[in-house]
């Protein structure tokens, strides 16, 4: 029902209201609803508004509109020209002699269940919509068609004009922004519309699929961060939505998707319980633990101006390369140390997965995991290149908008946004064959990763949140960090003795400056201030 919802709401909506066009819109879609028994699910998202605001040039596309959303868009008009030449191309590979008009028909004829696909109301006519569906799936067929000769699946030439746009090796910048537009999530068509220009194309519908396989898989190789399982998962033309749900489905396959999800509902929630504990205890003075700095630094100030035997060896103390330091070091993060930076102190250790000889695994985001024994965290290898950022914030922000599955993408860019921070990160990481750099340093994939902070739900997933405990668990159970952890407690949490001693210490030295005053010191206290002892 959901092209009967986009109808009626299209009423209130549009200014200019074509009643006629209302009711015949109306008839069709109740006509159509009779007639679809299974519910067609939304699969073309906006992009939530908290991750556009982020970035909105990686989720909008800047060189060609595919599907309706960003279609009249007048700077994208210059591409026009490549899909009609490409729609013209495909005419001329129908088969018993259709017309291109005729698949347009067709489309019409399913125009409900094309609607249903978008989350966003299309206010176009029907027959608008249908030649819009086969003008990009053509030129998307002829784009991708280049995987498929690569596989060995078809056995013919690139046009001429095409190959400008369709250079495999990755030479040219068009080519790299038409796939990073190909891969937005606004930028979508049902795959069910490539399947059915491909099936007019070939002799049975198992051949139009097996070559729209062989089109996706070359695509999803070419354009993936990490690397590709050696059995890859099974993927079923007829059940995929859309280029980037299949690009998803490569990288998180629908098996693993339902054990994860099988594994959130009995999870046990004692991690969450454990961090909620810790962040009760942290107390209102590691909230602001300025208060430190400011007491020390009232102190200094005062000692400054005293003057005398005893408080000028105090002075000198104070003055000391020890204690220096501790005034220069950041106490915010003394007393209160963030969550996932903990995981740059046994960063040295760090390994690919696909390093250890005796793993047979593939290297891929599910074998993430912490290895107690050797100490080490096994990342999967990941390739940043001038596709990769568009690609990533689109796949999280589909795997956001989908109400099925557990969001594993978005927790692993939280995970890498947590370890890295600087580019000296990047580049440990570098060297350590987890992170593939092809930008232009290692400053730029720093900046990379700490832009992926936005998350628009919380996320669990069990295999990744039981890595990330023990690793924590290792790091807390580190000498070093339990002594820094008694020190938040039981030195900057007793802030209020502080105070009181430091006030006491105050008025001690303030007495014994009036004390000095009036009499002599270094007899006194046998103390001698110029550098030698009368006999």
């Amino acid at each position: 029902m959901s092209s009967l919802k986009n109808t009626m709401s299209s009423k209130s909506s549009t200014p200019s209201f074509d009643e006629r066009r209302w009711v015949i819109n109306i008839r069709q879609t109740l006509e159509a609803e009779l007639e679809e028994d299974t519910e067609i699910p939304v699969s073309i998202f906006n992009v939530p508004k908290i991750l556009l605001s982020c970035d909105p040039d990686s989720y909008t596309p800047q060189l060609i509109a595919i599907g309706p959303y960003h279609y009249w868009r007048p700077e994208l008009n210059e591409m026009e020209r490549y899909k009609i030449a490409a729609a013209k191309r495909a005419q001329k590979n129908l088969l018993n002699d259709l017309q291109l008009c005729d698949v347009v028909e067709q489309l019409v004829k399913i125009d409900p269940k094309i609607r249903a696909c978008y989350h966003k109301l299309l206010d176009f006519s029907n027959e608008t919509l249908g030649w819009m569906m086969a003008i990009d799936a053509s030129f998307l067929l002829e784009f991708l068609q280049i995987y498929a000769i690569k596989e060995g699946k078809l056995l013919t030439r690139v046009s001429s004009r095409m190959s400008h746009l369709a250079d495999y090796a990755g030479r040219k910048s068009t080519r790299n922004a038409i796939l990073r537009d190909m891969m937005m999530l606004e930028n979508q068509i049902p795959l069910f519309v490539l399947r059915k220009m491909l099936e007019v194309q070939s002799s049975c519908l198992e051949q139009a699929d097996d070559l729209l396989l062989s089109m996706l898989t070359g695509l999803c190789k070419d354009v993936s961060p990490f690397k590709m399982m050696n059995e890859l998962p099974k993927v079923h033309v007829s059940e995929t939505s859309h280029l980037l749900d299949s690009l998803y489905d490569m990288i998180v396959p629908y098996k693993i998707q339902l054990r994860i999800s099988s594994e959130i509902s009995q999870f046990d929630d004692n991690q969450n319980e454990c961090i909620k504990d810790e962040d009760e205890g942290i107390s209102e003075a590691d909230e602001d633990p300025g208060y430190v700095k400011k007491l020390l630094g009232e102190i200094w100030s005062l000692l400054t101006k005293l003057n005398g035997g005893p408080i000028r060896m105090v002075k000198k103390l104070l003055m000391s390369k020890p204690i220096k330091l501790m005034f220069q070091l950041p106490w915010i993060i003394l007393s209160k140390f963030p969550g996932l930076s903990l995981l740059k102190q046994p960063m040295e250790q760090f390994f690919n997965k696909e390093d250890k000889e005796d793993d047979k695994s593939d290297g891929n985001l599910l074998t993430i995991t912490f290895d107690v024994k050797t100490i080490t965290f096994y990342l999967p290898t990941v390739t940043l290149d001038v596709n990769t950022e568009v690609i990533l914030r689109n796949l999280v922000a589909y795997e956001a908008s989908n109400a099925t599955g557990p969001l594993v993408l978005t927790r692993y860019t939280e995970l890498m946004n947590g370890i890295i921070d600087t580019e000296e990160d990047v580049k440990l990481l570098r060297e350590r064959g987890i992170i593939l750099n092809r930008l232009k340093s290692d400053k730029e994939a720093a900046a990379l990763w700490n832009g992926m902070s936005k998350s628009i739900r919380l996320t669990k997933v069990p295999f990744l949140d039981k890595a990330i405990e023990e690793v924590n668990k290792y790091y807390n159970g580190r000498w070093n960090i339990k002594a820094k952890r008694m020190m938040k407690a039981y030195v900057f949490g007793s802030w209020q003795v502080l105070t009181l001693l430091a006030a006491i210490m105050l008025l001690l030295l303030m007495g014994l400056q009036t004390f000095c005053s009036a009499y002599t010191c270094n007899k006194v206290l046998r103390l001698s201030t110029g550098g030698g002892s009368n006999s």
